[in-house]
């Protein structure tokens, strides 16, 4: 949740950054008349509890009919106090509530939704095939050739969206994974495999609880949900903790398996593995301060920019625009490769500063000269499988339908060159 002074000191900030994500401004003023509500409950309660401390000094030195008196009213008085304490009560859950409805304050993401985003830049140029005299086959094609993607048996055993990766397909996984953790370890991340369930408050945590209806799968028995990322057992590692500030920053690159309903995506992508129900993924999380968040947010960038080039892809960076971000998002920056039989760039990794958003839900501070602060959180992909393989197989392909391994790759492969097992 944002920081509650700014919303008091400062509400006209947080309308322009409402206004910014294209959402209503109501949350703002609910939020500003529960802290009204909330103050004139304490307020209350407290002088009710005054009240009765001192008709309690004054029941101690009374006598007789007086004492009687005064113990009846006492009698009414704590009535009035337990109704107080409990208006006191509900008054802080509203105002919790309504602060959490605001999301991240957007102030430097460009305005506007989807198709508003800023291009920061293009890097490489999209492979030529009509130069080279062929047609490229798509992801699926090419998957059937290689003996790499079954979708058939996939949806026989599963349902649709998802899939088998088999053969080479299989391998191509375990060396993206490979390399995207080889690469994390040598920029001093620590590994982690992350658990694939987590309890409700690591999702209302980080701010993926509103998403159950359309995104989040859930396991009703247990009361535990299904991740679409590892950011969210990531960022709930460290509730309720106070971090040393030497330790800072803090990061971590988590593996974890990933599940997404994709219930508002009828249509969408229905062909292939661009969008599936379950995938794997590698993820940058990093604890750091809020002042130092703004330049690690650009080094998740360019971790991430490094592993595409070391893919040898094309791709483009976009500055997310503020409508298009999670409700934790302060500023997002995509990174979007060429996928070149639907003639576009699609997204490939996401890089997020949430600043304190998730830390102050989470309960994760980190100490100072003055006392506790939270920390802010920051997340970026390096790799989500599916789409990874979607770009390499479909950027890399040769006439014949084989498929050039990029050479950071090739060590995990063990091959150079993919080579069909059917014509």
């Amino acid at each position: 949740m944002i920081d509650p002074r700014i919303l008091r000191e400062d509400p006209d900030r947080v309308r322009a950054s409402q206004e910014r994500r294209g959402a209503s401004s109501d949350v703002v003023d609910r939020a500003l008349s529960a802290d009204s509500a909330r103050r004139a409950a304490i307020a209350d309660f407290e002088a009710k509890r005054a009240e009765q401390k001192q008709m309690g000094k004054k029941v101690a030195q009374a006598k007789g009919e007086e004492k009687q008196r005064l113990l009846a009213e006492v009698k009414d008085l704590a009535k009035a106090v337990k109704e107080a304490e409990a208006a006191q009560a509900a008054a802080e859950e509203e105002w919790k509530k309504a602060l959490k409805a605001i999301p991240n304050l957007a102030d430097d993401a460009p305005a506007g939704g989807e198709d508003d985003f800023v291009l920061i830049e293009k890097v490489g140029e999209p492979r030529d095939f009509a130069a080279e005299g062929f047609e490229p086959r798509d992801h699926v094609e090419l998957g059937k050739l290689l003996g790499a993607i079954d979708l058939e048996r996939g949806a026989k055993v599963s349902g649709s969206r998802f899939y088998f990766l088999t053969g080479v397909g299989a391998e191509l996984e375990f060396a993206l994974i490979n390399l995207a953790m080889e690469q994390a370890r040598e920029a001093g991340f620590t590994q982690v495999i992350a658990p694939a369930l987590v309890r409700p408050e690591a999702m209302e945590g980080t701010g993926f609880l509103d998403q159950v209806d359309d995104g989040v799968y859930k396991i009703e028995d247990d009361d535990l949900y299904l991740v679409g990322t590892s950011e969210v057992p990531m960022a709930a590692y460290h509730a309720d903790e106070i971090l040393d500030p030497d330790t800072l920053p803090r990061r971590y690159a988590a593996f974890s398996s990933c599940f997404r309903k994709e219930a508002g995506s009828a249509g969408k992508d229905t062909k292939g593995i661009i969008r599936v129900h379950q995938f794997e993924k590698v993820e940058m999380f990093v604890y750091t301060t809020v002042e130092d968040s703004y330049a690690e947010h650009q080094r998740l960038l360019e971790w991430e920019k490094a592993f595409l080039d070391k893919l040898e892809l094309a791709y483009q960076v976009i500055d997310v625009a503020a409508g298009d971000l999670g409700p934790s998002a302060l500023r997002k920056f995509d990174c979007e490769a060429w996928i070149p039989t639907q003639g576009k760039y699609r997204e490939l990794t996401s890089a997020s500063n949430c600043t304190t958003f998730q830390a102050r839900r989470l309960d994760i501070r980190q100490r100072t000269e003055n006392g506790t602060t939270p920390v802010a959180t920051l997340n970026g992909t390096l790799t989500a499988i599916t789409r990874a393989i979607v770009a390499v197989l479909e950027t890399h392909q040769q006439p014949d339908g084989s498929v050039r391994v990029p050479k950071a790759l090739q060590k995990w492969l063990g091959r150079e060159v993919l080579e069909p097992i059917q014509k």
